[in-house]
């Protein structure tokens, strides 16, 4: 069965236009994954089934709703790294998306809402890295 998918269309002299909310999706869960302080980007619960079921998604943790008179209004799940201001993350967040989007799309964001769903923590360092050698 086919996903029902929303796509902004515009009529030009050449042609039409149509870009997929994937597209959008895709655009802005790049440009918050490459923000300074974000973790990751916080799949849901359909996004987790779906990946079980073997259906890979670049877009985890976005959504993405199509408006009127060429607007876009995103959502995003994020992880921040430790230590990071949260709020200066999210804020950095919105307007990167905001940047990307508007860019790339010629669509304007009406909105960008980020929701912090956790903390990501660095990985230790095996105890070979930490010591330092010893010398004869």
């Amino acid at each position: 069965m086919a996903e029902h998918k929303d796509y902004w269309v515009t009529a030009g002299d050449q042609g039409t236009i149509k870009i997929s909310e994937d597209v959008v999706a895709s655009i802005a869960a790049l440009a918050a994954a490459e923000t300074e302080g974000v973790g990751g980007l916080a799949a849901g619960l359909t996004a987790e089934i779906a990946s079980l079921l073997g259906k890979k998604s670049q877009n985890k943790g976005v959504r993405v709703q199509l408006g009127e008179q060429d607007t876009v209004g995103v959502e995003l799940s994020i992880l921040v790294e430790f230590g990071k201001s949260v709020g200066e993350v999210a804020l950095a967040v919105q307007k990167a998306v905001k940047a990307a989007v508007e860019s790339m799309t010629g669509l304007k964001t009406a909105v960008v809402n980020v929701v912090v769903s956790g903390v990501t923590f660095d990985q230790p360092k095996p105890a070979e890295e930490t010591l330092a050698p010893v010398e004869p």
